[in-house]
C-alpha cells in the first residue's frame, strides 16, 4: 500500500489548506474499502471520495468519464433510507455491510442509471436509477430491491458463488434477484409478508430483463427474472445461511429456470433435500415454471400468495 499525501486548497472567504492521507493498492486504482460497523463509515467518507480521484479524474470504468462520486443523495432522507437498508442487508446474514457510494454525472445523468458491486467491498448507486425507482412506489421497494440485488453479489464474491456456472452472467445475476427476493420477504429485512406487496419490485426485474441468451453479459430474460425473485420470495419463509440459500435455490433452479444442464445439482456433497422447504417449493413448481416460460398473466402473477 502506497500512502499519498495531497494538499487541496479549498476556496472560500478564508482559504484553508487540508492535507488527507490516502491509501490505494498499485495493481488497482480503484478506491478500496473496508466493511465496518461504524455508522459513520458505512457511506463513503468525503475524504475518501477525493482520495478516489488521485488515481485517476473518473470515477471507474463502469461509469461515464463525466461522473462524479459523491458520499449523499440529494436528500438527507434518501442518504439515510440507502444506508439502513444496506445495514439490514448486512445484519441479516450477519455480516459487515460493505461501502456505499453514489454517483453523479452533470453532464450526462442518465449514465447512472445503474448500480454496480466491487469485489473489493463496494457498492456505488447511480442518482438516476435512484431516482426512477423511487418514483415507482411510495415505500420505496425498488430501491430496497435493487440494494439488496447488488448486495447479493456481495455475498457471491465473499462466498465464491454461485455454485452454478454458465456461459453467460445469468446465474450470477439470477441468484442475485433470488436473495433480493429472500430479502424483501424477512421480518429483518424489507418484511412483506404477502408476494403483492413486492409487486413494483418484481416488475422492475422485469424490466432489466433481456433476451440477448447468446451474449456473455446475458442477466436473464424478462419472465426468469421475474421468477428467479418469486424463487427467492418464497425461500425467504425459511431461515438459511447463504450457503444453504445457494445450495437450494440452485437444487430447483434447472428445472424451474432452465439451467444448462437439467441435471445439474448443487456443489456441496453434503447436500440433502430439505423435507419442509422441498414441500413448499413443489407446491409452488407449477407456478413458477409458467412464470419462467412467460405464460403467466401479469393480473395472476400479481395475484400470488
Amino acid at each position: 500500500m502506497k500512502k499519498t499525501m495531497i494538499s487541496l486548497m479549498l476556496l472560500g472567504s478564508i482559504a484553508t489548506t487540508l492535507t488527507i492521507s490516502c491509501s490505494r493498492d498499485e495493481d488497482n486504482k480503484s478506491l478500496l474499502a473496508t466493511a465496518s460497523n461504524s455508522e459513520n463509515s458505512l457511506v463513503l467518507s468525503n475524504s475518501e471520495v477525493l482520495c478516489s480521484y488521485i488515481s485517476k479524474p473518473y470515477v471507474d470504468w463502469s461509469w461515464s468519464y463525466s461522473a462524479i462520486l459523491k458520499s449523499e443523495l440529494e436528500t438527507p432522507e434518501d442518504t439515510e433510507f440507502m444506508k439502513n437498508e444496506l445495514k439490514k442487508n448486512a445484519a441479516l446474514w450477519k455480516l459487515n455491510p460493505p461501502k456505499l457510494g453514489f454517483v453523479y454525472d452533470p453532464e450526462k445523468p442518465s449514465s447512472t442509471y445503474n448500480a454496480t458491486s466491487y469485489t473489493t467491498g463496494k457498492i456505488y448507486y447511480g442518482y438516476a436509477i435512484y431516482e426512477d425507482a423511487k418514483s415507482k412506489s411510495p415505500d420505496n421497494i425498488v430501491n430496497a430491491m435493487i440494494l439488496a440485488h447488488e448486495y447479493g453479489h456481495q455475498l457471491q464474491f465473499k462466498y465464491n458463488l454461485p455454485s452454478v456456472k454458465e456461459s453467460t452472467y445469468r446465474s450470477s445475476e439470477l441468484e442475485a434477484d433470488g436473495f433480493a427476493g429472500y430479502y424483501l420477504r424477512k421480518p429483518e429485512g424489507f418484511n412483506k409478508k404477502e408476494f403483492s406487496e413486492i409487486a413494483a419490485a418484481y416488475n422492475f426485474a422485469a424490466e432489466i430483463g433481456d433476451y440477448a441468451e447468446k451474449d456473455r453479459n446475458h442477466h436473464g430474460t424478462p419472465p426468469q427474472r421475474k421468477t428467479a425473485v418469486r424463487l427467492g420470495f418464497l425461500l425467504g419463509e425459511f431461515s438459511l445461511s447463504v450457503n444453504e440459500f445457494d445450495s437450494q435455490f440452485y437444487y430447483y433452479y434447472s428445472s424451474v429456470l432452465e439451467g444448462d444442464d437439467p441435471s445439474v445439482q448443487p456443489r456441496s456433497s453434503r447436500f440433502r433435500v430439505n423435507p419442509e422447504i422441498d414441500q413448499k417449493i413443489q407446491a409452488h413448481m407449477g407456478e413458477l415454471k409458467k412464470i419462467a416460460s412467460g405464460e403467466m398473466a401479469d393480473s395472476e402473477f400479481r395475484n400470488l400468495d
